[in-house]
């Protein structure tokens, strides 16, 4: 079966279904493959829980008319994807970068979401599945769409954007994360740099906008060696930049001052992030919004509305202590922004508790090391250092531990020694890898 009659069944049936846990009725199953299952199995138990049609590629399965038979079940949402979004003919925002993608995609949603109708990815389903599953839900109600667009190696973000055929992009930055897949920094680089170069395809087509930090010499360099013609640029003061912008408040949440400089208007906006690192996000956020029209009260209320979940720079009040929860992952670069923020905090009593940064390959070592020596040079009052590549990293320094310096290999020697040592009366840093599970630390606090 080709492509057109998948998307005809589409059309009758514009549900897409991956989990037989959660089929919606009238829906297509598509039975993917996992590294640990075959859903080719499942697809009776998907028609028997609702599902309108079964996409195969097994034909050891193939009953009746019901079950799709296609040569990879993969390839076939995502050509699905793909001729759904030629349908399309609305404004894609494609964003990517090593971090703040999620949260930059959510402000860009919330700020655009107030004058038109949006749809977005969601949570962080910005793969090579995500992304195909965030374009099928998109409608001929929507009028725009912001699509986030993750990658752990080179030629992902290539075929992210051969599918999403964004008309718009932004990447947030480019640092050290995922180096065992990318190959090194110059390889992320080139990775993330894909999104510029489909940009730099679609120029021909008047569309292909790439908004840029004009603070970042690293973003300015890859787009100023493309030669990008369209280029929007926001930052903290060039006369070049659509919108400039300042914190003028961080204690812990932001509040910003920006100005249109197409208008010349400056106002003051709330927000509920913390994190001077989250300027650029918010700049880029209030940028698209201008650039798409909004008006300044507009935008105002899509920052202000914007709420933080995930634990992604997420405030949380206990009875004695302020948890500043970023644990939804982590790498050198955030790490390094993290930690740079609570050193400027206006805090009575601060504390870093710092996990583990995974998928750091042959630079686990030193990438920890690094972190560690920045960390010892940030005005705390307590450093907690948990994992093995942190203990590791500190046990092979040349330096003298302080008496508020602690390692710990393994979370759970982090909880006791905690609850012997309970933290009281603090702003507290909580950050690693997903796979470190640091959530099991908040209700120590």
């Amino acid at each position: 079966m080709t492509t057109s009659d998948i998307y005809n069944l589409f059309l009758q049936h514009p549900l897409i279904s991956t989990d037989t846990r959660k089929i919606a009725a009238g829906s297509l199953f598509f039975a993917l493959k996992g590294d640990k299952f075959d859903a080719n199995t499942f697809a009776q138990q998907a028609l028997e829980a609702g599902a309108a049609y079964v996409i195969i590629d097994n034909p050891a399965y193939s009953v009746n008319e019901k079950y799709i038979l296609v040569d990879d079940v993969l390839t076939a949402l995502q050509d699905l994807a793909r001729y759904h979004r030629r349908q399309l003919n609305i404004p894609v925002v494609g964003l990517t970068g090593t971090n703040g993608k999620t949260t930059t995609k959510e402000l860009i949603n919330t700020v655009l979401s107030r004058h038109f109708k949006t749809q977005a990815t969601l949570g962080n389903l910005n793969n090579h599945i995500g992304v195909p599953l965030t374009i099928l839900t998109i409608d001929g109600s929507h009028e725009i769409a912001i699509i986030e667009m993750g990658a752990n190696h080179q030629r992902e973000i290539e075929l992210l954007c051969s599918i999403a055929l964004p008309t718009h992009g932004l990447i947030t930055n480019v640092g050290k994360a995922h180096l065992e897949g990318f190959g090194g920094v110059e390889g992320v680089k080139k990775g993330k740099g894909e999104l510029y170069d489909f940009l730099k395809k679609s120029e021909r087509l008047e569309r292909g906008v790439a908004f840029v930090n004009s603070n970042d010499t690293v973003l300015l360099e890859m787009e100023q060696a493309r030669g990008l013609k369209n280029v929007v640029f926001y930052g903290t003061g060039d006369e070049q930049d659509l919108v400039t912008g300042k914190i003028i408040e961080n204690s812990p949440l932001l509040t910003l001052q920006w100005t249109n400089n197409k208008l010349g208007i400056t106002s003051a906006v709330k927000t509920n992030l913390t994190g001077a690192y989250n300027l650029d996000n918010i700049l880029a956020a209030i940028c698209i919004g201008v650039y798409f029209g909004l008006t300044d009260a507009e935008i105002n209320n899509g920052i202000e509305g914007y709420q933080p979940k995930n634990n992604r720079s997420q405030i949380v009040q206990t009875q004695t202590n302020t948890l500043i929860c970023d644990y939804y992952n982590a790498n050198p670069s955030s790490m390094f922004v993290a930690i740079e923020n609570i050193g400027k905090l206006d805090a009575k009593r601060k504390v870093l508790i710092l996990g583990d940064m995974f998928e750091m390959g042959d630079e686990a070592a030193a990438e920890h090391a690094s972190v560690i020596k920045k960390a010892m040079e940030t005005p705390v009052d307590e450093r907690i250092f948990i994992g093995k590549d942190f203990s590791e990293a500190g046990a092979a320094m040349d330096y003298r531990l302080s008496t508020i310096d602690f390692f710990y290999p393994t979370v759970d020697d982090a909880i006791n020694a905690l609850k012997a040592n309970p933290v009281k009366n603090s702003t507290i840093l909580i950050k690693g890898s997903r796979g470190m599970a640091l959530e099991r630390l908040v209700e120590l606090f």
